[in-house]
């Protein structure tokens, strides 16, 4: 990757976690550490691999994105915003009564939105439909899915896994959120999900781990899973840090990982995000 390139994505996603800290702040709602966690790895995909049209939303050869941890929506949202699906200023009104956006992704009503939010651990479930419409519509669409590490607790998840590998979905790429929290405390503490790697394997998947927050790396991991067998499904397991970008988040200061922040520390955070930027950033 050319460190022009990495740069631009560098700026992007910090604009991205500038739009996630004020929607959150007004709308004092949203877990704001997993979704700080998850913005480089949605930033690289809406960036630099998925096959979309903003413009025409529906187009129906678009490749596909199912983000299962859609309790981190505000970190698709912003993306979605500034991919061009809608105009930002629907960020500001997150949460509200009628409004686009809502506390779970809705299809129907979000332009950018591919698959409904709800109960997690449904992400590879859905996207395997995905894939089997997209066979009997002999379309050649990729799917990706974002999911969190804690929904490898949920049983569907590994049913889904093993479906998968026997549809022969090649064309699945599936990105694990490993930031390690969940709500109540640290994923480990509360039900161990380790060896994530051999399980996947297990259940007939490639695997590739790397730096959630390193471009370069998921430059490597993309090109990697698109072309491998054309018969297994890939699982990057992308490790990262909650709350990524901002110190009381990554430390844990905020509370329950759905604490929002008041507006003080919106604006503590905004000033700390723009001065990483060196004042180059865009509007906050």
């Amino acid at each position: 990757m050319k460190a022009s390139v990495r740069r631009e994505l560098e700026n992007v996603a910090l604009e991205v976690r500038k739009d996630i800290v004020r929607m959150t702040g007004l709308s004092r709602s949203g877990h704001l550490r997993s979704c700080l966690s998850v913005v480089d790895i949605n930033v690289y995909l809406y960036w630099k691999v998925l096959r979309i049209r903003p413009e025409e939303p529906h187009w129906p050869e678009r490749d596909r994105l199912v983000f299962s941890k859609n309790h981190a929506c505000p970190a698709l949202y912003a993306v979605l915003a500034r991919r061009g699906f809608f105009e930002r200023e629907e960020l500001w009104n997150y949460r509200r009564l009628g409004a686009m956006l809502q506390g779970r992704p809705e299809h129907f009503r979000t332009p950018g939105v591919d698959a409904p939010g709800g109960s997690g651990g449904m992400g590879i479930g859905l996207a395997n439909g995905l894939l089997m419409s997209a066979r009997m519509g002999r379309l050649d669409r990729r799917v990706f899915c974002v999911m969190g590490d804690g929904e490898l607790q949920v049983g569907a998840v590994w049913e889904s896994a093993m479906q998968a590998a026997n549809l022969g979905s090649g064309a699945l790429t599936t990105f694990v959120d490993m930031n390690g929290i969940q709500t109540g405390g640290s994923v480990e503490s509360i039900k161990r999900i380790e060896p994530v790697r051999k399980k996947f394997e297990a259940f007939g998947w490639r695997v590739m781990e790397v730096d959630g927050h390193d471009f370069r790396q998921l430059e490597k991991a993309v090109a990697w899973s698109l072309s491998g067998p054309g018969e297994s499904p890939s699982a990057v397991l992308a490790k990262t840090v909650p709350g990524k970008g901002v110190t009381i988040a990554e430390k844990g200061l905020l509370g329950p990982p759905a604490c929002p922040l008041d507006r003080d520390r919106m604006e503590q955070a905004l000033r700390e995000l723009e001065s990483s930027s060196g004042g180059r950033g865009g509007e906050v």
